[in-house]
């Protein structure tokens, strides 16, 4: 059990510091991260009224799904948070054609799954302490 545990804290701040990561890197420069990902999607089928409101939401959404599954504070809202936010991620991929971005993301959907399908192990976060 004890390897369990430790192997779900370790996957889990791994994915975290990820998120956390990207997140705090396009912060700083979110006008400069939003026009970026506007261009990218100048040929696409989704119109800048949708993607200019996403990129400026998603590193403020990166940080924070990072900075909850590193500390383990609302862990299972969080992952599912993530998936979400993956699954976003992996569709405007899709229809920019960036394969080259699409499997770091499947990878991280991967992860996402698999610490939500074994949340039982995630006895070294914060969220234990508001248990009864």
């Amino acid at each position: 059990m004890i390897n369990n545990t430790t192997s779900f804290l370790i996957v889990r701040l791994a994915i975290g510091a990820s998120m956390f990561g990207h997140g705090l890197v396009r912060l700083p420069k979110l006008d400069k991260f939003s026009a970026w990902m506007v261009g990218s999607f100048k040929d696409a089928m989704l119109p800048a009224a949708l993607v200019t409101p996403f990129s400026y939401a998603l590193p403020i959404a990166e940080f924070l799904i990072g900075l909850l599954l590193i500390i383990g504070l609302l862990t299972r809202q969080t992952l599912v948070a993530g998936g979400i936010v993956m699954i976003l991620l992996i569709l405007g991929t899709t229809l920019i054609e960036n394969w080259e971005a699409l499997v770091s993301q499947l990878l991280h959907a991967v992860i996402f799954a698999l610490l939500l399908s074994s949340i039982s192990y995630n006895s070294y976060a914060v969220d234990n302490l508001f248990k009864k």
